[in-house]
């Protein structure tokens, strides 16, 4: 097999694998020599140090992968901030509840309604981004006033709180038919 050629494949397969892939399971694969695929592996490390290039091929023990290089990775860093999908606890997922519902709403509102503390609930909703301050509310103390963030609606699929107080008054409509 040609070598160019080769190693258009091996950079697919790798790239489709998307996790480490044996050298020895694309060699069965193909009916290709293992010093052929590491031959092939080794020009494609020549052709991924060029300067303008952001991947690399690595072998890991008897594996392949593609991987960043080290160098990108501030770069990668600043457009694909961890995107955390979290599970959410009891605790969490009232308080958020409450305020879907309820936004604007203060603290002190959401005590009320749950009947407990809900500092450090609120503190981990706003940590993960599912939550914000969205203003202070013009009275003694100015107290902050809570609302949900997109990320929330996206976290849930919803398109806006609308879609979820329709849905919910739907539901409420359903139960009492």
């Amino acid at each position: 097999m040609d070598k160019e050629l080769l190693m258009g494949i091996l950079e697919a397969i790798v790239f489709s694998s998307g996790e480490p892939i044996s050298v020895e399971e694309i060699s069965n694969s193909l009916g290709i020599k293992k010093e052929d695929i590491f031959e092939a592996v080794e020009s494609l490390k020549l052709e991924y140090k060029k300067r303008h290039r952001g991947i690399t091929i690595s072998v890991i023990g008897n594996r392949l992968r593609l991987t960043t290089k080290p160098e990108i990775f501030p770069y990668l860093e600043k457009i694909f901030k961890p995107k955390m999908k979290v599970k959410l606890k009891r605790a969490a997922l009232e308080t958020l509840a409450i305020i879907m519902f309820k936004q604007p709403i203060t603290k002190t509102e959401i005590e009320m309604i749950r009947g407990v503390n809900v500092e450090k609930t609120l503190s981990s909703l706003i940590e993960k981004g599912l939550v914000r301050e969205i203003a202070r509310m013009d009275a003694p103390g100015k107290p902050i006033l809570y609302g949900i963030t997109d990320y929330c609606l996206e976290y849930f699929g919803l398109e806006s709180i609308d879609e979820l107080k329709n849905e919910y008054e739907s539901l409420r409509i359903a139960e009492t038919n």
